[in-house]
């Protein structure tokens, strides 16, 4: 009878929350805060747990066959109070299988058979060998896997799996082929699934789009390819004496402790044929800890730039970063520089937590793409555009891996905050450079359209732009218009404590919502409302205009009903303007609708202006006023 009582208590604290804060809870996230493994106040509850795995991988590369061969023991530990009658493999590379669900066309030639599986073994028993199945259903990018006997609380499992894949050189998605001999691999091994307090398997198949959710793992990775190529990957390469030549590896441990950017290895270092040591394989080792994936690159023929740089004055701990580019690649040539310097900005500045990793390497691939310690990258033809690209897949390293943001879900929580954390960087390292306009411009495109999806649905259902509004533009306008709200200390001891308590974990929205309520000590729900769950979008305009010599009289509406700040400026005779009155977005906090001001001019103004282009507005033709003397 206790226990009864105890449980209609919590769904009553749960309802009661969930209305007072304003805020939808989904009932499977109620369930959640029900069984105490998350907390109202943001906090991972007393029972909060999460499952992880050690990965010993050994994998060749036949660059000429463009051909992944690996075999791989996986040690899965189930930390859930659940008995696991299946366990969920990720099998991504299937998003090339043929018939498998993708969310744009490919070219036919790049389809494949997807990851060939040839060998799973459970526990020593042999579960599927040379395509006799046993206990295994695969659909989409996932293989699921009865276990008999099932996985019980607080026990582990060993898994074996013999796999191959080929690594597609055309329509690459996120990872390819980019030449016959330099590739970037990613999504190439068998990898076991997220089980979780929210949803229990992670079962959303990956088709393009939106992007893993994966649980933290150790890995220890050997990777075979031929002499004369380099191997970048995540974590820390163990064996840098057993690959490199002696002139390369003098270079190398020198960037490890370099203030300054090494050239590691140039152009003349490939004509001496002096790049690895003289064997017809070379076998390097890789370690790396508490990650959610494994990515790696090589190539027998790119440049390769290195420094170090301290992230934590108080443990004077180093962080190794590096740039792989082709030789054409001219705007390549700063990015080392850039990378380290974007680096510094988010160790001391915002979010203001020293990078966590022992590495970066930003790879001169395709497109622009985050993996652990290791970004994908295209060249850019503008300096601007190449730090705002390398400081934006760096940022990625705090959201979604640091923090194991479930991206399939919730896009927003890493994309939004690698597109605003980058604010300031960008905007004193790139001279000129505007991305607060930027993402503006974008975002006001597209508000309050019926392609304006509120960032809460569940990113695998939105597509197309309305994917990137509610991933990337939305939630980071959100982002700066909080931190303006709050104030930088304010903001950033809420960011910070975010950080602090669920680095390491898998945070949902609520997390995120309730954590800054706690800290800020305030009832944020009024900002993430209209901000993440409604149909709200930015449209502020000027209502009613007086003057006469003394004052001004002012009436905004807000047309929209989405919280936005409130900057007044005249404009004068000589096409220079002055800032007549600033408000952040907290003015709306009360639901209202309607701003009156009454302003003390300082000039003749010709005109008066509301907000500006890094604020974003659906009609700004409604924004102006037009003073007739």
């Amino acid at each position: 009878m206790k226990k009864i009582t105890y449980l209609l208590m919590l769904i009553l604290i749960a309802d009661t929350f969930a209305q007072s804060n304003n805020l939808f809870i989904p009932i499977n996230f109620q369930k959640a805060y029900e069984k105490q493994t998350r907390s109202y106040d943001g906090k991972p509850g007393k029972n909060y747990w999460q499952n992880t795995a050690d990965y010993f991988i050994k994998a060749e590369v036949v660059p000429n066959e463009r051909k992944v061969i690996g075999e791989e023991t996986v040690i899965y530990h189930n930390n859930s109070p659940d008995t696991l009658k299946q366990i969920v493999v990720k099998t991504l590379q299937d998003i090339y299988r043929k018939g498998n669900m993708r969310d744009f066309e490919i070219a036919p030639e790049a389809v494949t058979e997807g990851m060939q599986i040839n060998k799973i073994i459970y526990n020593n028993s042999v579960l599927f060998q040379e395509n006799n199945i046993e206990l295994i259903k695969r659909e989409g990018t996932n293989l699921f896997i009865k276990l008999s006997p099932p996985l019980l609380p607080n026990k582990k499992a060993e898994l074996k799996f013999s796999w191959s894949c080929i690594i597609p050189n055309k329509s690459q998605i996120r990872m390819g082929a980019y030449d016959s001999t330099t590739f970037f691999i990613a999504y190439w091994y068998p990898q076991i699934a997220v089980y979780d307090d929210i949803d229990g398997w992670d079962v959303i198949n990956y088709t393009g789009q939106t992007e893993t959710y994966n649980d933290f793992g150790n890995y220890d990775v050997e990777i075979t390819v031929p002499k004369n190529f380099i191997v970048w990957a995540t974590g820390t390469l163990q064996n840098p004496d057993e690959v490199f030549s002696e002139r390369i590896l003098e270079k190398y441990n020198n960037a490890l402790i370099s203030n300054e950017v090494i050239n590691i290895i140039e152009e003349k270092d490939y004509q001496l044929g002096l790049i690895t040591k003289n064997k017809d394989k070379l076998i390097y080792k890789f370690k790396a800890n508490n990650v959610p994936d494994f990515a790696f690159a090589i190539s027998n023929r790119y440049l390769w730039d290195g420094l170090s740089l301290v992230v934590d004055s108080s443990s004077q701990r180093r962080v190794f970063i590096s740039a792989a580019y082709k030789k054409d690649s001219k705007d390549f040539y700063n990015v080392a520089h850039i990378a380290s310097k974007a680096i510094e900005s988010f160790s001391t500045h915002l979010p203001g937590f020293p990078y966590p990793y022992p590495s970066m390497t930003v790879f001169n691939g395709q497109g622009g793409m985050e993996f652990p310690m290791m970004c994908n990258n295209s060249s850019v033809n503008d300096y601007a555009g190449t730090v705002h690209l390398t400081s934006h897949e760096i940022a990625h390293t705090y959201f979604p891996f640091f923090m194991g943001i479930n991206e399939r879900k919730y896009a927003w929580m890493d994309e939004g905050w690698a597109t605003m954390l980058p604010f300031d960087f960008q905007t004193e390292f790139a001279e000129g450079y505007d991305p607060r306009k930027r993402n503006s411009d974008s975002y006001s495109e597209i508000a309050g359209t019926d392609k304006d999806i509120p960032p809460i649905i569940p990113s695998y259902n939105i597509k197309g732009p309305s994917y990137r509004n509610a991933s990337y533009r939305r939630p980071a306008a959100a982002y700066e218009f909080l931190r303006e709200i709050l104030g930088d200390d304010l903001f950033k001891k809420c960011l910070i404590e975010y950080i602090n308590r669920w680095n390491g974990k898998h945070p949902t929205p609520y997390d995120f919502f309730f954590t800054f309520n706690n800290v800020a000590n305030q009832d944020l729900s009024w900002f993430w409302k209209p901000w993440f769950f409604d149909f709200s979008y930015p449209d502020l305009s000027i209502k009613s205009f007086t003057q006469n010599r003394k004052k001004i009289s002012l009436t905004i509406i807000n047309k929209g009903g989405l919280p936005l700040p409130v900057k007044i400026f005249g404009h004068l005779e000589n096409g220079k303007s002055e800032l007549l009155y600033k408000a952040s977005a907290k003015i709306w906090e009360k639901n209202k609708t309607k701003l009156k001001l009454k302003l003390i001019p300082k000039s003749k103004y010709l005109k008066i202006e509301l907000n500006n282009a890094q604020i974003p507005d659906v009609n700004r033709e409604d924004n102006i006023y037009e003073i007739n003397y």
